[in-house]
């Protein structure tokens, strides 16, 4: 069954810049990485709200087990910590991330 891990978070005013940087190493790493690291993820998309600094991530995957199996990669991968994961963290509002598994209705 196909799972939908789906993040929700707001990014300061002034790093806005520095957070569409990450945006694109993390786009480049998948890429990169698709048949390593990556493998499980099927698609990931980012949304933007039109009015605020409010940011919906979408990452596709075949099982909640897949989506454990790329994330116990990833977070000891040094590359994905220091060029992306640390970047993001600074950006994002304190207090504003929220993170939810979601499924398709038949």
């Amino acid at each position: 069954m196909t799972i939908f891990k789906v993040e929700k978070y707001l990014i300061k005013p002034e790093k806005q810049e520095e957070y569409m940087a990450m945006v694109k190493k993390w786009e480049a790493y998948i890429k990169k990485n698709k048949e390593t690291m990556c493998r499980e993820l099927k698609s990931w998309r980012l949304l933007s709200d039109t009015n605020t600094s409010a940011f919906v991530e979408m990452g596709e995957f075949e099982s909640l087990a897949d989506f454990e199996k790329i994330m116990d990669r990833i977070e000891h991968d040094k590359e994905f910590l220091t060029e992306i994961m640390s970047p993001w963290m600074s950006s994002m509002v304190p207090g504003s991330y929220s993170m939810n598994m979601w499924k398709p209705v038949p």
